[in-house]
Protein backbone atom coordinates (compact mmCIF):
# COMPACT_ATOMS: atom_id res chain seq x y z
CA UNK A 1 0.00 0.00 0.00
CA UNK A 2 2.96 2.30 0.66
CA UNK A 3 4.10 1.74 -2.94
CA UNK A 4 0.67 2.74 -4.23
CA UNK A 5 0.78 5.91 -2.15
CA UNK A 6 4.18 6.83 -3.58
CA UNK A 7 2.98 6.21 -7.14
CA UNK A 8 -0.07 8.37 -6.46
CA UNK A 9 2.15 11.20 -5.23
CA UNK A 10 4.40 10.82 -8.28
CA UNK A 11 1.41 10.92 -10.62
CA UNK A 12 0.13 14.05 -8.93
CA UNK A 13 3.47 15.81 -9.25
CA UNK A 14 3.99 14.64 -12.82
CA UNK A 15 0.63 15.44 -14.36
CA UNK A 16 -0.46 18.36 -12.23
CA UNK A 17 -3.81 16.86 -11.16
CA UNK A 18 -6.10 19.55 -9.76
CA UNK A 19 -3.97 22.18 -11.51
CA UNK A 20 -0.80 21.48 -9.48
CA UNK A 21 2.27 22.72 -11.39
CA UNK A 22 5.26 20.42 -11.81
CA UNK A 23 7.98 19.30 -14.18
CA UNK A 24 6.46 16.96 -16.77
CA UNK A 25 9.19 16.58 -19.40
CA UNK A 26 11.00 13.21 -19.32
CA UNK A 27 14.57 13.25 -18.02
CA UNK A 28 17.49 11.75 -19.92
CA UNK A 29 21.03 11.07 -18.75
CA UNK A 30 22.08 10.98 -22.43
CA UNK A 31 20.51 14.36 -23.15
CA UNK A 32 23.62 15.31 -25.15
CA UNK A 33 22.70 12.58 -27.69
CA UNK A 34 18.99 13.37 -27.57
CA UNK A 35 19.21 17.08 -28.38
CA UNK A 36 16.52 17.13 -31.05
CA UNK A 37 13.92 16.14 -28.43
CA UNK A 38 14.45 19.44 -26.60
CA UNK A 39 15.67 21.82 -29.33
CA UNK A 40 14.39 21.80 -32.95
CA UNK A 41 17.25 24.06 -34.09
CA UNK A 42 19.57 21.05 -33.75
CA UNK A 43 18.11 19.54 -36.95
CA UNK A 44 20.74 19.07 -39.66
CA UNK A 45 23.69 20.07 -37.47
CA UNK A 46 25.62 16.80 -37.82
CA UNK A 47 26.09 17.03 -41.59
CA UNK A 48 24.52 13.56 -42.03
CA UNK A 49 21.25 11.69 -41.72
CA UNK A 50 21.40 10.90 -38.01
CA UNK A 51 19.08 8.39 -36.36
CA UNK A 52 19.10 8.09 -32.58
CA UNK A 53 17.15 5.62 -30.44
CA UNK A 54 17.02 5.86 -26.64
CA UNK A 55 15.43 3.74 -23.94
CA UNK A 56 15.27 4.68 -20.25
CA UNK A 57 14.05 2.44 -17.43
CA UNK A 58 13.76 4.62 -14.35
CA UNK A 59 13.57 3.38 -10.75
CA UNK A 60 14.06 -0.28 -11.66
CA UNK A 61 12.05 -2.73 -9.47
CA UNK A 62 9.62 0.07 -8.49
CA UNK A 63 6.12 -0.89 -9.60
CA UNK A 64 4.66 1.64 -12.02
CA UNK A 65 8.00 3.44 -12.46
CA UNK A 66 8.62 5.73 -15.46
CA UNK A 67 9.77 4.16 -18.73
CA UNK A 68 10.68 6.29 -21.75
CA UNK A 69 11.61 5.65 -25.38
CA UNK A 70 12.59 8.22 -27.98
CA UNK A 71 13.43 8.03 -31.67
CA UNK A 72 14.82 11.00 -33.58
CA UNK A 73 16.11 11.48 -37.10
CA UNK A 74 17.39 14.59 -38.82
CA UNK A 75 19.51 15.67 -41.76
CA UNK A 76 20.57 18.75 -43.71
CA UNK A 77 19.12 19.35 -47.16
CA UNK A 78 21.13 20.12 -50.29
CA UNK A 79 20.42 23.71 -49.37
CA UNK A 80 23.00 24.05 -46.59
CA UNK A 81 20.81 26.54 -44.75
CA UNK A 82 17.98 24.09 -44.02
CA UNK A 83 17.77 21.08 -41.73
CA UNK A 84 14.75 18.81 -41.23
CA UNK A 85 14.00 16.34 -38.48
CA UNK A 86 11.41 14.08 -36.88
CA UNK A 87 11.19 13.19 -33.20
CA UNK A 88 8.89 10.72 -31.45
CA UNK A 89 8.70 9.70 -27.82
CA UNK A 90 6.66 7.49 -25.54
CA UNK A 91 6.66 8.16 -21.80
CA UNK A 92 4.85 5.87 -19.36
CA UNK A 93 4.43 6.21 -15.60
CA UNK A 94 2.00 3.88 -13.84
CA UNK A 95 -1.38 4.05 -15.61
CA UNK A 96 -0.44 7.17 -17.58
CA UNK A 97 1.05 7.06 -21.08
CA UNK A 98 2.08 10.11 -23.11
CA UNK A 99 3.12 9.77 -26.76
CA UNK A 100 4.37 12.65 -28.89
CA UNK A 101 5.34 13.07 -32.54
CA UNK A 102 6.90 16.30 -33.82
CA UNK A 103 8.39 17.52 -37.08
CA UNK A 104 11.39 19.85 -36.88
CA UNK A 105 12.65 22.60 -39.17
CA UNK A 106 15.92 24.52 -38.74
CA UNK A 107 17.26 27.51 -40.64
CA UNK A 108 21.06 27.57 -40.39
CA UNK A 109 23.19 30.70 -40.68
CA UNK A 110 26.93 30.42 -41.28
CA UNK A 111 28.37 33.18 -39.09
CA UNK A 112 32.04 32.40 -39.75
CA UNK A 113 33.88 29.55 -41.51
CA UNK A 114 33.88 27.70 -38.16
CA UNK A 115 30.62 28.71 -36.47
CA UNK A 116 26.90 28.47 -37.21
CA UNK A 117 23.69 29.74 -35.66
CA UNK A 118 20.40 27.93 -36.24
CA UNK A 119 16.81 28.84 -35.47
CA UNK A 120 14.32 26.01 -35.26
CA UNK A 121 10.59 25.38 -35.20
CA UNK A 122 8.75 22.20 -34.29
CA UNK A 123 5.10 21.24 -34.69
CA UNK A 124 3.23 18.11 -33.73
CA UNK A 125 0.94 16.58 -31.15
CA UNK A 126 0.90 14.89 -27.76
CA UNK A 127 -1.38 11.91 -27.15
CA UNK A 128 -2.28 11.33 -23.50
CA UNK A 129 -3.93 8.26 -22.08
CA UNK A 130 -4.55 8.03 -18.32
CA UNK A 131 -6.38 5.10 -16.76
CA UNK A 132 -6.55 6.54 -13.25
CA UNK A 133 -9.52 4.39 -12.28
CA UNK A 134 -7.30 1.27 -12.40
CA UNK A 135 -5.23 2.45 -9.39
CA UNK A 136 -5.69 0.63 -6.10
CA UNK A 137 -6.14 3.28 -3.42
CA UNK A 138 -6.77 3.44 0.31
CA UNK A 139 -9.93 5.36 -0.58
CA UNK A 140 -11.11 3.63 -3.72
CA UNK A 141 -14.03 6.09 -4.06
CA UNK A 142 -11.77 9.16 -4.36
CA UNK A 143 -13.43 11.05 -7.28
CA UNK A 144 -10.11 12.47 -8.46
CA UNK A 145 -9.01 9.01 -9.59
CA UNK A 146 -12.29 7.86 -11.10
CA UNK A 147 -11.83 9.77 -14.34
CA UNK A 148 -9.87 8.47 -17.31
CA UNK A 149 -8.33 10.28 -20.27
CA UNK A 150 -8.46 8.16 -23.41
CA UNK A 151 -6.19 9.03 -26.37
CA UNK A 152 -6.58 12.79 -25.90
CA UNK A 153 -4.70 14.49 -28.76
CA UNK A 154 -3.41 18.02 -28.21
CA UNK A 155 -1.40 19.93 -30.85
CA UNK A 156 1.64 21.93 -29.86
CA UNK A 157 4.65 23.70 -31.32
CA UNK A 158 8.08 24.78 -30.12
CA UNK A 159 10.97 27.09 -30.84
CA UNK A 160 14.73 26.91 -30.36
CA UNK A 161 18.04 28.61 -31.11
CA UNK A 162 21.32 26.70 -31.38
CA UNK A 163 24.84 28.11 -31.78
CA UNK A 164 27.64 25.64 -32.50
CA UNK A 165 31.27 25.34 -33.43
CA UNK A 166 33.52 22.30 -33.78
CA UNK A 167 34.21 22.16 -30.03
CA UNK A 168 31.41 24.18 -28.43
CA UNK A 169 27.63 24.56 -28.49
CA UNK A 170 24.91 26.41 -26.61
CA UNK A 171 21.17 26.42 -27.15
CA UNK A 172 17.90 27.82 -25.78
CA UNK A 173 14.51 26.31 -26.48
CA UNK A 174 10.84 25.95 -25.56
CA UNK A 175 9.80 22.53 -26.96
CA UNK A 176 6.08 22.93 -26.08
CA UNK A 177 4.80 26.49 -26.08
CA UNK A 178 1.09 25.75 -25.58
CA UNK A 179 -0.13 24.86 -22.08
CA UNK A 180 -3.00 22.54 -22.95
CA UNK A 181 -5.67 21.51 -20.46
CA UNK A 182 -7.00 17.97 -20.06
CA UNK A 183 -10.64 17.89 -19.00
CA UNK A 184 -12.93 15.09 -17.93
CA UNK A 185 -16.71 15.31 -17.85
CA UNK A 186 -19.13 13.46 -15.57
CA UNK A 187 -22.89 13.77 -15.15
CA UNK A 188 -22.67 15.23 -11.65
CA UNK A 189 -19.88 17.78 -11.73
CA UNK A 190 -19.56 18.49 -15.46
CA UNK A 191 -16.15 19.34 -16.91
CA UNK A 192 -13.26 19.16 -14.45
CA UNK A 193 -9.58 19.91 -14.90
CA UNK A 194 -7.55 16.71 -14.51
CA UNK A 195 -4.21 17.90 -15.81
CA UNK A 196 -2.48 20.86 -17.41
CA UNK A 197 0.67 20.91 -19.50
CA UNK A 198 3.39 23.19 -18.19
CA UNK A 199 5.73 25.17 -20.44
CA UNK A 200 9.38 24.17 -20.03
CA UNK A 201 12.46 26.22 -20.91
CA UNK A 202 15.75 24.48 -21.72
CA UNK A 203 19.34 25.71 -21.76
CA UNK A 204 21.94 23.33 -23.17
CA UNK A 205 25.69 23.78 -23.54
CA UNK A 206 28.82 21.74 -24.01
CA UNK A 207 32.44 21.93 -25.04
CA UNK A 208 35.36 19.69 -25.95
CA UNK A 209 38.74 20.12 -24.22
CA UNK A 210 41.61 18.19 -25.79
CA UNK A 211 44.51 17.28 -23.52
CA UNK A 212 46.34 15.27 -26.16
CA UNK A 213 45.65 13.49 -29.41
CA UNK A 214 44.16 10.53 -27.51
CA UNK A 215 42.56 12.12 -24.44
CA UNK A 216 39.78 14.71 -24.30
CA UNK A 217 37.21 15.95 -21.80
CA UNK A 218 33.63 16.73 -22.83
CA UNK A 219 31.65 18.63 -20.17
CA UNK A 220 27.98 19.27 -20.97
CA UNK A 221 24.94 20.63 -19.16
CA UNK A 222 21.18 20.86 -19.47
CA UNK A 223 19.14 23.28 -17.36
CA UNK A 224 15.36 22.88 -17.19
CA UNK A 225 13.06 25.63 -15.93
CA UNK A 226 9.31 25.53 -15.39
CA UNK A 227 6.87 27.30 -13.09
CA UNK A 228 6.37 26.54 -9.40
CA UNK A 229 9.27 24.05 -9.06
CA UNK A 230 13.02 24.42 -8.47
CA UNK A 231 15.33 24.81 -11.45
CA UNK A 232 16.84 21.44 -12.36
CA UNK A 233 20.34 21.10 -13.83
CA UNK A 234 22.06 18.07 -15.36
CA UNK A 235 25.86 18.30 -15.27
CA UNK A 236 27.97 15.72 -17.07
CA UNK A 237 31.71 15.32 -17.59
CA UNK A 238 33.01 12.58 -19.89
CA UNK A 239 36.54 11.57 -20.76
CA UNK A 240 37.09 10.37 -24.33
CA UNK A 241 40.02 8.06 -25.07
CA UNK A 242 41.46 7.33 -28.51
CA UNK A 243 38.50 9.27 -29.99
CA UNK A 244 36.47 6.12 -29.46
CA UNK A 245 35.90 5.19 -25.80
CA UNK A 246 33.88 7.36 -23.41
CA UNK A 247 33.47 7.18 -19.65
CA UNK A 248 32.10 9.85 -17.36
CA UNK A 249 29.95 10.91 -14.46
CA UNK A 250 26.71 12.83 -14.11
CA UNK A 251 24.85 14.81 -11.46
CA UNK A 252 21.22 15.90 -11.57
CA UNK A 253 20.31 18.52 -8.99
CA UNK A 254 17.79 17.36 -6.45
CA UNK A 255 17.53 13.94 -8.04
CA UNK A 256 20.43 11.66 -8.96
CA UNK A 257 24.08 10.98 -9.66
CA UNK A 258 25.55 8.27 -11.88
CA UNK A 259 27.99 7.06 -14.49
CA UNK A 260 27.88 6.67 -18.25
CA UNK A 261 29.99 4.87 -20.83
CA UNK A 262 30.10 4.87 -24.60
CA UNK A 263 31.81 3.25 -27.55
CA UNK A 264 32.12 4.35 -31.16
CA UNK A 265 31.79 0.92 -32.75
CA UNK A 266 32.56 2.60 -36.06
CA UNK A 267 33.00 6.26 -37.01
CA UNK A 268 29.27 6.31 -37.75
CA UNK A 269 27.80 4.05 -35.05
CA UNK A 270 27.77 4.96 -31.33
CA UNK A 271 26.54 2.84 -28.41
CA UNK A 272 26.04 4.38 -24.96
CA UNK A 273 24.89 3.17 -21.54
CA UNK A 274 24.29 4.94 -18.23
CA UNK A 275 23.24 4.11 -14.69
CA UNK A 276 22.05 6.68 -12.18
CA UNK A 277 20.88 6.46 -8.60
CA UNK A 278 18.30 8.70 -7.00
CA UNK A 279 19.45 10.41 -3.83
CA UNK A 280 16.91 13.19 -3.32
CA UNK A 281 13.64 11.24 -3.50
CA UNK A 282 11.93 9.08 -0.90
CA UNK A 283 11.50 6.52 -3.68
CA UNK A 284 15.28 5.87 -3.71
CA UNK A 285 14.96 3.26 -0.95
CA UNK A 286 12.41 1.31 -3.01
CA UNK A 287 14.26 1.02 -6.34
CA UNK A 288 17.51 -0.22 -7.82
CA UNK A 289 18.46 2.84 -9.85
CA UNK A 290 17.81 3.82 -13.46
CA UNK A 291 19.27 2.39 -16.68
CA UNK A 292 19.53 4.08 -20.05
CA UNK A 293 20.68 2.83 -23.45
CA UNK A 294 21.29 4.95 -26.55
CA UNK A 295 22.14 4.02 -30.15
CA UNK A 296 23.11 6.56 -32.79
CA UNK A 297 23.98 6.04 -36.45
CA UNK A 298 25.09 8.60 -39.03
CA UNK A 299 24.18 7.85 -42.64
CA UNK A 300 26.23 9.87 -45.11
CA UNK A 301 24.07 12.00 -47.38
CA UNK A 302 24.14 11.01 -51.09
CA UNK A 303 26.08 14.11 -52.10
CA UNK A 304 28.92 13.44 -49.60
CA UNK A 305 31.34 10.55 -49.55
CA UNK A 306 32.90 11.62 -46.27
CA UNK A 307 32.44 14.18 -43.52
CA UNK A 308 35.37 16.51 -43.03
CA UNK A 309 34.21 18.34 -39.90
CA UNK A 310 34.44 16.33 -36.64
CA UNK A 311 30.99 15.70 -35.18
CA UNK A 312 31.68 16.10 -31.48
CA UNK A 313 28.05 16.89 -30.66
Amino acid sequence: MRTIKIITIALTLTLGIKAINAQQAPMYTHYMYNTLSVNPAYAGSRDALTITALHRSQWVSFKGAPMTQTLTMHAPLKNEHIGLGLSASNDRIGPINNTSVFGNFAYILKLTPKSKLAFGLSAGANILQANLSTLQLDNQSDPTFQKDISNRVTPNFGFGAYYYREKFYVGLSIPNILENNYLATDQVNGAQLLAKEQRHYFLIAGTMIEFSENVALKPTMLVKVTSAVPIQADLTASFIFMKRFLIGGMFRSGDAFGVLAGLDITKQFHLGYSFDWSYGLKTSVYNNGSHELVLRYDFLTPNKKQIHTPRNF
